[in-house]
């Protein structure tokens, strides 16, 4: 079965209600449709976003079960098995999710997650609050600070660079970009929740 967006937005919030879950939903859903146009993908451009939004479906309800809980809710559903395998391989060697990414868009979702963020609480430090006026320099220095957003694993981004191929200059660059783009869609994303 195919989801809406309307169908997707309902069912994360079935299981997410704290509003930093939601944004960071809606933060991925927009970075990851933001990829797929830039990266020629733009056909499948609702479904990587679908993705984006359904990615930590499961992690504000179940965090010890993260992308295990994912699949057995989808699956009940009768959800489409490639988002299904999309969403929980974000999760590949960190939550005993063991569906490797394959596909490019797991690979940018794998990367991407974690990336996204660091750059959100590195432009809550900021006194715009925005990714606007952040550069790529400001960025990579909250990177390198492993006190800074320690949650956000520095090693995952790093390996999620190396799946795509891209060196990690290129995909803080290019996430950052992502976000500057949506940032003002995310904004008022948000808001209407």
């Amino acid at each position: 079965m195919e989801l809406t967006r309307e169908q997707a937005l309902s069912l994360l919030k079935e299981y997410n209600q704290e509003p930093f879950h939601l944004r960071h939903a809606l933060t991925v859903e927009a970075v990851m449709g933001h990829f797929a146009r830039e990266l020629g993908y733009g056909d499948e451009a609702e479904f990587w976003s679908t993705v984006g939004l359904l990615h930590d479906l499961d992690f504000e309800r179940y965090p010890e079960e993260h992308c295990v809980k994912a699949r057995e809710i989808m699956e009940a559903r009768g959800l489409d098995p490639a988002l299904i395998h999309a969403v929980v391989s974000h999760g590949w060697g960190m939550t005993g999710s063991d569906a490797q990414p394959e596909h490019e868009m797991e690979k940018v979702l794998f990367a991407c997650d974690e990336l996204t963020g660091l750059i959100g609480a590195a432009a809550l430090m900021r006194p715009s609050k925005s990714v606007q006026d952040m550069e790529l320099s400001s960025l990579k220095k909250k990177y390198k600070d492993k006190r800074f957003a320690a949650g956000c694993s520095r090693e995952v981004i790093a390996q999620g660079a190396e799946l795509l191929g891209w060196g990690l200059d290129d995909l803080l660059s290019r996430t950052l970009q992502a976000m500057k783009a949506c940032e003002s869609q995310i904004e008022a994303e948000a808001a209407a929740l």
